[in-house]
């Protein structure tokens, strides 16, 4: 709880037993005194934004509205609804205040893709620089294990690098002469030397943080929907109640008898059901979800998640898992075991995730003794000697630079050619693992009401179709940028509210983007946590259509709420103005209504 929600929940707890209090005892005088001070411990801050408000011609809000109301019951005499009105009120608010949750401002200080400095070619020395300072047309060099500092065109040096962080993809890609680089990539090999083509403003990491920050400011100007309501219902009862005191005493002449009637009508028309209600409901739905596994932000983001229509999904780490595994083991001429005792020990002595995955599937302890003169070849894969024998494994253009005759496998993913003194003996087809229930996910999904599944993903389009094929996603748009990622984003939200599922920090700017933006906590980033609406815990996309799910029927409720509060009001407010209903009866229209709205907002626990 933070320092505000604290002192909030201690002035309801004193003016409770202060209001009890004044129950209990017999003196009249006394009561009197309780009650205005157990009013004026829980209504003190109430009363100081609706006089607040009212000097800054914001007369017509849910505080408004209470202060009128309680003055009412005041003026009635009737000090226990005046202190009850108020009370309730204020636990509504703490239901909502914490429900809200913390914000997420933060979300750019947690961006460590930046780099700190820059390798500046100048003549023959290497001077260490800020990446601000670089200007287009300058050399940088990048030493194995640095960030990449700004965009460029390679023109000196071959490596792999590291792209998660900016595409999510798990796969290092190969870079040479004449290939673009990009700033934030994590250099994995030799040495390579970049001509700057970017300014650093202007560069892929610059336009993530920029991204993040304005997706953000865009998507913090949402009201909630007590105050949106308050605007409407509150003019129209304070003005129904003075046309009801002014209008009839014209006619009649007894003031006093219609002025009683107007303040009666006022504390019907109190709307404590919906003040606390619609909050609670939203409360114990947050509180269901987090049992489940799934953090939800706030109460505004499960209003939106109920409405959504279009999924929009990442690929790597939230519909696939993110790592490697052996998909399918095709020999020629030799068993499958030894095909991939082969593969594994010729990778021995490399930390590649293909090669990790090949050994994974080997199983067994790699004796090294058996491998000797192994090397990495750049581009196309690796050479060792293992048992005395000369060992190549890797892709097609390996098999033909060596000039060795096989078969190429037809396939979207990564194939590993394996070749023993010269001869062909098989290949090993190498995939991203999908997750065990993304396709019934993606079923329950469609099944719940969302009209459209998308998934955006830095991969190659060939992989992208197969990986949607195989879950059920109706479309694929593949090799985006997180800049990209967003622009897709932008043109898919024009067809309906739309949710997105990522995980990595180049994740963190779409998940903003998006009306509801969903993380993947357990093996996420933290920029993209920070930035999600809801957070998945456990990554089990799975839990993203019980999200769903619990807010349709959260909503659900609260329309119920909404509907049978104002029924019932609206019918004892009638009833009021015509000299029907009592205190007792306004009583049950406030206290009775809010009672059976929580009731029923508690619902969603089951």
């Amino acid at each position: 709880m933070t320092k505000k929600q604290k002192t909030l929940l201690i002035k309801i707890i004193a003016a409770a037993v202060l209001y009890a209090v004044g129950l209990l005892i017999p003196f009249r005088t006394a009561k009197t005194v309780l009650y205005i001070a157990a009013y004026a411990a829980v209504g003190y801050s109430v009363v100081i934004k609706a006089v607040r408000n009212i000097a800054h011609g914001q007369v017509f809000d849910e505080n408004f509205l209470m202060l009128i109301a309680t003055i009412g019951a005041f003026g009635l005499k009737d000090y226990p609804e005046a202190v009850a009105v108020m009370l309730f009120y204020q636990v509504g608010e703490l239901f909502e205040s914490v429900a809200v949750g913390r914000s997420r401002e933060s979300v750019s200080q947690l961006i460590n893709l930046a780099p700190d400095f820059a390798n500046k070619k100048v003549g023959g020395e290497i001077v260490e620089i800020m990446p601000e300072e670089v200007e287009i047309g300058d050399t940088i060099v990048v030493k194995p294990g640095e960030k990449i500092p700004l965009d460029g065109k390679v023109v000196s040096g071959e490596t792999v690098i590291d792209t998660s962080a900016l595409t999510g993809e798990s796969m290092p890609r190969e870079l040479k002469v004449g290939d673009e680089a990009l700033s934030g990539c994590i250099n994995l090999g030799g040495v390579i030397e970049i001509e700057v083509t970017k300014e650093f403003e202007d560069s892929c990491v610059s336009k993530i943080m920029y991204l993040i920050e304005e997706a953000s400011s865009q998507k913090a100007k949402s009201e909630s929907f007590i105050t949106k309501f308050a605007k409407v219902y509150t003019p129209c009862v304070v003005a129904a109640a003075v046309l009801l005191a002014v209008v009839p005493t014209i006619f009649t002449g007894n003031f006093t008898q219609w002025l009683s009637r107007a303040l009666l009508f006022l504390v019907v028309s109190c709307p404590c059901a919906l003040v606390i209600s619609v909050p609670l409901t939203f409360f114990c739905a947050i509180g269901k979800a987090s049992r489940s596994g799934i953090l939800i932000k706030g109460s505004n983001f499960l209003e939106q998640l109920s409405k959504a229509k279009i999924a929009v999904f990442d690929k790597t780490g939230t519909l696939t898992k993110g790592k490697f595994s052996v998909q399918s083991v095709t020999p020629n001429g030799v068993g499958e075991e030894e095909l991939t005792e082969i593969c594994a020990l010729a990778e021995g002595y490399t930390d590649h995730p293909i090669a990790q995955s090949v050994k994974q599937a080997y199983g067994k302890k790699i004796e090294l003794d058996r491998i000797g003169n192994s090397a990495q070849l750049t581009g196309f894969g690796v050479k060792a000697t293992v048992d005395g024998r000369e060992v190549y494994v890797g892709n097609a253009k390996l098999m033909e630079q060596q000039k060795i005759e096989f078969t190429e496998k037809d396939s979207p993913f990564t194939i590993l050619y394996v070749a023993v003194d010269g001869a062909y003996i098989g290949c090993i087809e190498v995939a991203d693992e999908i997750k065990e229930h993304s396709a019934e996910a993606v079923g329950k999904l469609k099944k719940s009401g969302i009209e459209k599944t998308v998934m955006l993903t830095g991969d190659n389009e060939k992989i992208g179709r197969v990986i949607a094929q195989r879950i059920g996603i109706d479309e694929v748009h593949a090799g985006l940028l997180p800049s990209d990622k967003s622009q897709e984003l932008k043109e898919i939200k024009k067809d309906g509210i739309t949710v997105y599922t990522g995980d990595g920090l180049n994740d963190a700017p779409v998940i903003i983007e998006a009306d509801v933006g969903i993380a993947m906590g357990a093996l996420g980033s933290d920029a993209a946590i920070e930035a999600a609406d809801i957070v998945i815990m456990d990554d089990d996309i799975a839990k993203i259509p019980a999200a769903v799910k619990i807010s349709r029927k959260t909503m659900r409720l609260v329309k119920e709420n909404i509907w049978f509060a104002l029924i019932v009001k609206f019918a004892i407010m009638v009833l009021g103005a015509i000299g029907i209903a009592n205190m007792w009866l306004a009583v049950f229209a406030d206290v009775g209504v809010s009672i059976i709205a929580i009731l029923n907002a508690l619902r969603i626990q089951r």
